[in-house]
């Protein structure tokens, strides 16, 4: 797929209990994992602004870019994020996950 990036999209919505504290915690351990785990190229983050409704209770949208799918792979095992998915699973409600070769 040379030319072409991947994109890893995670949405993510809270349990009602989840404090703002949870939730910046999980933001920052996110935003950790690019200088942890070789070969993310891009990473950004931000929260729902949809005037439409349609977001079905998901709030924080974050978008990994890698150049090949063995290093979307390798930061799926990686062990920093797997200890970020066991700091995120007490205050997650639900995930979405969509990857995608940008055109």
């Amino acid at each position: 797929m040379s030319n072409q990036l991947l994109r890893h999209v995670v949405l993510f919505s809270f349990k009602d209990d989840a404090s703002y504290d949870d939730v910046d915690a999980i933001v920052t351990g996110f935003a950790a994992l690019p200088s942890a785990i070789p070969g993310i190229t891009a990473y950004e983050w931000g929260t729902n602004v949809s005037p439409e409704g349609l977001n079905d209770g998901f709030t924080h949208c974050f978008t990994l870019t890698f150049a090949e799918a063995e290093d979307r792979d390798a930061y799926l095992v990686h062990p920093a994020h797997q200890r970020f998915v066991e700091m995120l699973k007490p205050s997650l409600a639900k995930s979405l996950v969509l990857d995608y070769w940008a055109k």
